[in-house]
C-alpha cells in the first residue's frame, strides 16, 4: 500500500498530537535520506507520514558552556556553522553534499550501521538527547539511547527534538576509514576525545562506528588511557582493549574479520593525532 497522507506540521505541538493520533502506524522523518529510500524500493510501506521540517527544531546556539542543536538541523548546516571541530569534521565526512542537505543530526542518531558518521562524534563528545513527548521532555544521555539495532529507548509518543553536548576542552581526533576517500560507508569510524593535564589524561572518550549495532563507547580503552602518558605502549594497549570491545559485522563493504583487523589501527592512529598535537602546544 502507498502513502495516503503526507503531514507536515507547522510546529511542535502539531507534531506532536499528529503521532498521538496515529502512533506507530506514523512514519517520522525529517530529512527522509533513510526512510525514502526503503519507501522508493518498497522496502517499507507506510501509510501515514510525518515530515518535522517546519516544526522549528533547526536551532542551533551555545549557551552556558553547552551547545544545543535542534534534531532537524542539517549536516551541512552543522559542517557550516557549528562551533565544535569534531562535529564539523564528522559532518564533512558525512556523504555527499545532496545528502547532507537533506540529511539532519537527528536522523543521524537512527542511521543503520555502517552510516551513522555523525553519532560517532556525538557520543564521544558526552552528548545528551532531548526526547519529548505527551508527558513532557525526558533527557536520556546519548550513551544509553541505543538498546540493539535500529532499537532505543524511546517511547512510542515521543520524538527527538534536540542534542546537547558541553563545549569540549582538551583535543580531539575523528577518522573515518573507508574504500574510498570520499562519499563511502565506513569500514570503521573513531571518535576520541581527551583531556591532559599535566602530562597526563585526565579524561578520555572514545568511540566507534561501523562495529556494532550502534556506535558505541570503549570503556575498558578509555580506563587504559585515564592516568597515563598517551606513551606509545598506552596507545597501542588502548587500540587493542578497544577492538576486544567492539562487535563488528560482515556486510558488503567489509568482513567481520576486517572490521576487526582495523579497529586497533585506526584508534591507534587517532590517538597518535592528539599525543602529536599535545606534543606540539
Amino acid at each position: 500500500m502507498s502513502v495516503q497522507n503526507y503531514y507536515l506540521p507547522e510546529s511542535l505541538g502539531e507534531a506532536l498530537e499528529l503521532l498521538a493520533r496515529y502512533g506507530p502506524d506514523l512514519l517520522v522523518i525529517a530529512g527522509g535520506t533513510v526512510a525514502m529510500p526503503l519507501i522508493n524500493e518498497g522496502v517499507s510501506t507506510p501509510v501515514q507520514v510525518m515530515g518535522l521540517r517546519r516544526t522549528g527544531l533547526d536551532e542551533m546556539a551555545r549557551s552556558n558552556g553547552n551547545v544545543k542543536i535542534g534534531a532537524t538541523t542539517t549536516l551541512t548546516r552543522l559542517l557550516e556553522e557549528s562551533p565544535v571541530p569534531l562535529l564539523r569534521t564528522a559532518a564533512r565526512n558525512t556523504a555527499a553534499w545532496t545528502i547532507r542537505n537533506m540529511g539532519t543530526v537527528g536522523g543521524n542518531l537512527f542511521s543503520p550501521p555502517p552510516a551513522g558518521d555523525v553519532a560517532v562524534a556525538l557520543l564521544a563528545l558526552d552528548a545528551e538527547v532531548t526526547l519529548t513527548g505527551s508527558g513532557g521532555e525526558r533527557v536520556v544521555p546519548l550513551a544509553r539511547f541505543w538498546t540493539g539495532f535500529m532499537t532505543n529507548v524511546m517511547q512510542a509518543d515521543e520524538l527527538v527534538t534536540a542534542i546537547t553536548l558541553p563545549v569540549p576542552t582538551g583535543k580531539t581526533a575523528y577518522i573515518k576509514y573507508g574504500r574510498k576517500q570520499a562519499h563511502t560507508p565506513a569500514v570503521v569510524t573513531v571518535a576520541a576525545h581527551l583531556v591532559v593535564e599535566g602530562g597526563r589524561v585526565q579524561q578520555a572518550r572514545l568511540a566507534l562506528g561501523a562495529v556494532g549495532p550502534h556506535p558505541l563507547r570503549c570503556p575498558q580503552a578509555e580506563a587504559v588511557l585515564t592516568g597515563s602518558e598517551l606513551s606509545e605502549d598506552a596507545i597501542t594497549e588502548a587500540a587493542q582493549t578497544a577492538a576486544g570491545e567492539c562487535d563488528p559485522f560482515t556486510d558488503a563493504i567489509a568482513s567481520e574479520w576486517y572490521r576487526r583487523k582495523m579497529v586497533p589501527v585506526y584508534v591507534a592512529r587517532a590517538l597518535r593525532q592528539i599525543a602529536q598535537e599535545e606534543a606540539a602546544s
